[in-house]
């Protein structure tokens, strides 16, 4: 029986075949650190931001997770739960040129047709690649291929289904290293075996709201209505659930960028308001380097930063279409001294710069502006651009601040460099910003 869907225009097939390839690699973070540190090998490892106990593990090696650790164990925490753990401060650079020689890798055995994580990529399958053999075959190539090339120690789990959803469900039935195809045929009950947590989209939070909702199991949840899913839920991603559950092949919906931003935790000696305030500088520069080598400009500015007790204050700005480093880091200063009154200036433990309302530079130009700058600001404009770009240039070529605005190299090198979100990849380029 075919089913329809207000999700989409036309009538969905049932899935009768595998669609996708996921590849999950393993304790990324720490497989590269044992990739690269021999020392490393075998033994529980944590990868951690900043060299104190009471900071969080952003990774955990495979030995670490045989005693509970794991991401987000502080590491106060961690050192109790396992005595032999080795802590190991955060190389993001490294972690990026892994990835890279692994797309590359990944891509000689089959394109990769998105690339999800910093850890993971999903790859469509070809009508004939679409079988339970060929699947294998290409499988075992990639995996061979990654030991060859890229390490031992950097290992993978693959997953095969109908779906991306489902192909990603797959990689975690069998980790580390492992191999899962999740056909069709066997869905629901092959599914029925795992906690609700298991499932991708489904958090602390979201199970407490299903919980309440009656929905205890992945056997309920498969067979509650999609309209009552959406409800539960609150959005349109409820209704999808019940749609991927059963092995549809639903379009991914293309974003377009509304912002880019950098945050960072203070380590303890960084976290005195004056110290901060350099940190604050720097996160401004970067965000403005980002716009300017993607070619976006801005209109406003958001500062966030959140005490070493507590509280959490904010302050947003507009201002006219900008991309170089002077705006922005007017506003900041602005806003910092604000904020720095409001709270006494008491120590801050996160600070967050963003910078929103982005417009390509190509729109921007083919668009005359009513509101344009008077010809005197427009000339500032264009110069403080042209010096931000120079900039640029400088420390691509000579390295990650050789030129800053506002404080000398030897102070940009003691604050923080690049790191990885969970669902961006910083280019090459960033950790030169």
């Amino acid at each position: 029986m075919v089913k329809t869907s207000p999700l989409f225009d036309t009538p969905l097939p049932p899935p009768q075949e595998l669609r996708w390839l996921y590849v999950d690699f393993n304790s990324y973070f720490a497989s590269v650190e044992q990739q690269l540190s021999p020392e490393l090998r075998g033994k529980p490892v944590a990868v951690v931001p900043v060299e104190t106990d009471s900071t969080c593990a952003i990774a955990a090696s495979y030995e670490a997770k045989a005693f509970g650790v794991k991401t987000g164990t502080p590491i106060y925490e961690a050192k109790k739960m396992c005595p032999g753990l080795i802590c190991v401060l955060a190389r993001h650079e490294h972690y990026v040129d892994f990835h890279d020689r692994i797309i590359e890798e990944v891509d000689r055995h089959i394109p990769v047709t998105d690339v999800c994580s910093i850890d993971e990529v999903a790859c469509s399958l070809m009508k004939n690649e679409r079988s339970a053999e060929r699947v294998t075959e290409i499988a075992r190539a990639i995996k061979a291929g990654l030991a060859a090339n890229i390490g031992p120690y950097v290992r993978c789990s693959i997953g095969a289904s109908s779906n991306r959803y489902l192909a990603k469900v797959a990689t975690d039935l069998q980790k580390p290293d492992g191999f899962t195809i999740l056909p069709p045929a066997a869905l629901p009950v092959k599914l029925y075996g795992l906690q609700l947590r298991d499932l991708p989209g489904i958090g602390a939070n979201m199970e407490k709201r299903l919980n309440a909702a009656g929905i205890r199991t992945v056997e309920t949840l498969f067979h509650y209505p999609p309209k009552h899913l959406r409800a539960v839920w609150g959005s349109i991603w409820g209704e999808k659930m019940w749609y991927m559950l059963r092995g549809y092949d639903l379009k991914q919906e293309e974003t377009a960028r509304r912002s880019i931003g950098h945050s960072h935790v203070l380590p303890p000696e960084l976290r005195p308001p004056e110290k901060a305030h350099d940190v604050a500088r720097r996160l401004t520069m970067k965000c403005a380097a980002r716009l300017r080598r993607m070619d976006y400009y801005a209109r406003s500015f958001h500062l966030s930063v959140r005490l070493d007790d507590g509280p959490r204050y904010a302050l947003d700005g507009k201002c006219e279409p900008a991309q170089d480093s002077f705006v922005f880091l007017k506003m900041m200063d602005e806003m910092w001294a604000r904020l720095m009154q409001e709270v006494k200036n008491k120590r801050v433990k996160k600070i967050s710069v963003t910078v929103e309302g982005l417009t390509p530079a190509a729109d921007l130009n083919a668009q005359p502006d009513l509101f344009a700058p008077a010809p005197q600001e427009t000339k500032t404009r264009g110069r403080n651009e042209k010096i931000s770009k120079a900039m640029d240039k400088l420390n691509h070529k000579f390295g990650r601040d050789t030129v800053l605005v506002g404080m000398t190299p030897a102070q940009g090198k003691t604050l923080p460099g690049t790191k990885i979100a969970f669902t961006r990849i910083p280019d090459a380029e960033e950790f030169l910003e």
